[in-house]
């Protein structure tokens, strides 16, 4: 590696300190290295030479400025998953939706400002299936003498939970993409980039988290993966939520937690048990006939004064199809809804929306037998664009999509029930316009068609309130009335139940263009994504900023 690369890795991993300056610089260098895991070697994409990447800090209010340089041989972006991105939409990050890509040895300053955030986010590249080695953690803390409204802990630890392929991930998709079948599922889950002993592999590559006796831990919990919903536990060991997606909670205790990938989860951990070596076990979560990866991803919480060879306290597991899991631990979750955090719920709503999810099938002629899996979105699978849906819509460009995404199916069915005999979907680059500052409820359906199946769903550039959920068809007349309008969870990605539904509600107060879509990757490659349109207000502060000089080009 050249020595100017190596000086710029040792640099840009160095963690800026947290003083009163109200800027943070970064310097991400996208570069390959040769990672071994699994007793196995490979290349992969790397931020700085990490997986994960460094951690960016920063305080609410601060602006962020981080320096993306391309040292490898595909197209990158990253997306600051869960930044609000207040009129800044061109450092979002999705491909051909808020920009063009940064080709091979060019560089993009992203740029943008932390607005009313505070708590754990993540960062990931947001272009084929690069996030499965470029991601990493943001931490948002809050201002300068402002405490966090549940008891200071002692130390933070971020975990960022992901997965792991022996195989090239690149060419996992593209041969994927070529046969029309399913890609092939990962061979393990990490743990802060370790994965623990695993079948026909010594080695016990696991992460250690060392603690105290009496001291409390604030464990920042990120799932990082790329298609799988996990399950997190400690042995012996309660955790207390006190924030998701940078976004504070009612305090509440559960021995297990439930994050979909893109979702933050932050506990506080006391260390009350007898001194011991315990498990961390993560593992899959997955109640229908879909294939998922099923090793469990293993790391340990070590007291100190633990004498070696001690044995380590094992900890059960969730069942796979542990759905009445996932359940308990979603409807425990409500907004703090405090006098300083209040939880600002649209009472009122302008657009009543109700999307359909799930897959289909299309015909393939070069595919395996004829025809290829897709997803769709009330039956439109999106068509990435060749301009960047933002570009289009700022400067006016004719013909790069089409402002007629429906608002509800077109054509109704039973969707848990009997899938429609005609599985094929529309084929558009089509988007949903809003006018600023415009309510928005909508209802996501989980379909049947193929297999019911959990999915993690994304918005980008505005928080939301989960405001209902349940399973089966969602029943206009009768479940409204049961919805939470006083302190429902505020998120940016929220599962919506294998063959259910849940309702948010939001407000489209960021001008721009914004990304909507399953947050499981194989998903999103099939087309279950589609975007808003948020025109601009009136006046500066409600207009979109102009692009910036150096936004790449495609």
């Amino acid at each position: 590696m050249a020595t100017w690369v190596r000086t710029l890795l040792f640099v840009s991993v160095l963690v800026p300190t947290l003083v009163e300056c109200k800027t943070r610089h970064y310097h991400f260098a996208v570069v390959l290295k040769n990672e071994t895991k699994l007793c196995a070697t490979k290349t992969i994409v790397t931020v700085n030479g990490k997986c994960p990447g460094p951690t960016l800090y920063a305080r609410e209010d601060d602006n962020v400025l981080v320096r993306v340089t391309n040292h490898v041989q595909y197209n990158v972006t990253i997306h600051w998953h869960g930044v609000r991105q207040l009129r800044t939409g061109w450092s979002d990050g999705p491909a051909y939706i808020t920009q063009c890509p940064i080709q091979p040895g060019q560089n993009f300053l992203y740029n943008f400002t932390l607005t009313g955030q505070r708590g754990t986010l993540l960062w990931h590249a947001h272009i084929s299936w690069l996030r499965t080695t470029v991601y990493g953690a943001i931490v948002i803390l809050p201002k300068k003498g402002v405490p966090y409204p549940f008891p200071k802990p002692d130390k933070e630890k971020v975990i960022v939970l992901g997965e792991w392929w022996k195989a090239d991930t690149e060419a996992v998709v593209n041969q994927a993409m070529q046969t029309g079948l399913p890609p092939n599922i990962s061979d393990a889950h990490t743990i802060n980039g370790r994965p623990g002993p695993v079948p026909n592999c010594s080695s016990d590559d696991a992460y250690t988290l060392h603690v105290e006796t009496g001291k409390t831990y604030l464990l920042r919990v990120i799932n990082a993966a790329v298609n799988d919903e996990l399950f997190f536990k400690i042995a012996y060991h309660k955790l207390t939520v006190v924030e998701v997606d940078a976004a504070y909670t009612k305090p509440f205790q559960t021995d297990t937690l439930f994050l979909g990938p893109g979702q933050t989860t932050t506990v506080l951990l006391k260390a009350e048990q007898g001194i011991g070596k315990y498990l961390i076990a993560i593992s899959p979560f997955m109640d229908t006939i879909v294939a998922v990866d099923n090793v469990t991803g293993i790391g340990y919480v070590r007291y100190n004064n633990t004498l070696a060879f001690t044995p380590t306290t094992l900890v059960n597991i969730p069942a796979a199809n542990a759905t009445p899991v996932t359940s308990v631990f979603s409807n425990s979750l409500r907004s703090l809804n405090s006098k300083e955090y209040p939880a600002n719920v649209p009472l009122t709503v302008d657009h009543s929306l109700f999307f359909t999810i799930g897959v289909g099938i299309n015909p393939c002629a070069t595919c395996f037998n004829g025809s290829r899996a897709v997803a769709a979105i009330n039956n439109v699978s999106f068509v990435m664009p060749t301009t960047a849906l933002l570009q289009a819509h700022y400067y006016g460009i004719n013909g790069v999509f089409t402002d007629d995404f429906p608002g509800k199916p077109l054509i109704p069915f039973n969707y848990t029930g009997t899938p429609p005999s005609n599985l094929q979907t529309m084929n558009g680059t089509k988007v949903y316009r809003l006018a600023y500052n415009a309510t928005v409820q909508l209802v996501i359906q989980g379909n049947s068609i193929l297999a019911p199946e959990s999915h993690p769903t994304h918005l980008h550039g505005s928080n939301f309130f989960v405001v209902g959920r349940g399973v089966g068809n969602f029943d206009p007349e009768k479940d409204p009335l049961k919805f939470n309008l006083v302190d429902p969870v505020e998120r940016n990605t929220v599962s919506v139940p294998t063959a259910g539904w849940t309702a948010i509600r939001f407000r489209a107060d960021n001008p721009g263009v914004w990304f909507f879509h399953c947050h499981l990757e194989v998903h999103t490659t099939w087309g279950l994504k589609m975007a808003f349109l948020v025109e601009n207000g009136e006046g500066l502060n409600e207009t979109i900023e102009p692009p910036p000089s150096d936004l790449p080009k495609c």
